[in-house]
C-alpha cells in the first residue's frame, strides 16, 4: 500500500481512537499531501509517489522543529509541547536516519573520489555527500562529519 493512501486510511483511526494530536498531524499532512498535487498540476483523486510524500512530511518535521526551537529560545515551554508531541507522530512515517559513524565511511569515499583537501570547496563534498545518501542523513550530521574530515 502506498504510504498516501497508508496516512488517509490513519485518519479514520485517528477519529474512532478519539486522539486528537494524531488526528491533527494527519489532517495537516492530508492537506500537506493536496497542496503538493495542486503545484504539481494534478487532481485531488491522484496519489503522491512514496518519495513526494516523505518529502512533505519531512518538510512538516522540519517545521515543528523550527517551531520548538523558536519557542524554546522565547522560553515558552506551554508552545513547545504540543510541537513537540506533532513531531514525534511526523517521525513515526519518517524512515530511520543514519548515524554520523555511518555517514563517515560514505564522506571520505566522496572526499577521495572527488580530490578535495581543503575547506574552500566543504559545500561542494556536503553537496555530493547529502546527493549520494539521498535524504537518508540529516544535513546538520553531513555537515559535522565533513567538517571533522577537513
Amino acid at each position: 500500500m502506498a504510504l498516501h493512501e497508508e496516512i488517509k486510511g490513519q485518519l479514520k483511526e485517528a477519529m474512532k481512537a478519539k486522539d486528537a494530536v494524531r488526528l491533527q498531524v494527519v489532517r495537516s499532512l492530508l492537506t500537506a499531501f493536496m497542496n503538493e498535487m495542486v503545484a504539481t498540476g494534478r487532481t485531488p483523486q491522484d496519489l503522491l509517489n512514496d518519495e513526494e510524500v516523505l518529502a512533505v512530511i519531512k518538510r512538516s518535521a522540519k517545521q515543528r522543529k523550527e517551531s520548538i526551537t523558536q519557542y524554546e529560545a522565547a522560553d515558552r515551554p506551554e508552545l513547545a509541547e504540543p510541537e513537540k508531541a506533532e513531531l514525534a507522530i511526523l517521525e513515526e512515517y519518517l524512515p530511520q536516519l543514519m548515524s554520523q559513524d555511518e555517514i563517515r565511511p560514505i564522506a571520505e569515499a566522496k572526499k577521495a573520489e572527488l580530490a578535495i583537501e581543503d575547506k574552500t570547496k566543504m559545500g561542494i563534498l556536503i553537496g555530493a555527500v547529502m546527493k549520494e545518501l539521498g535524504g537518508k542523513a540529516d544535513g546538520g550530521d553531513v555537515k559535522a562529519v565533513v567538517e571533522s574530515l577537513l
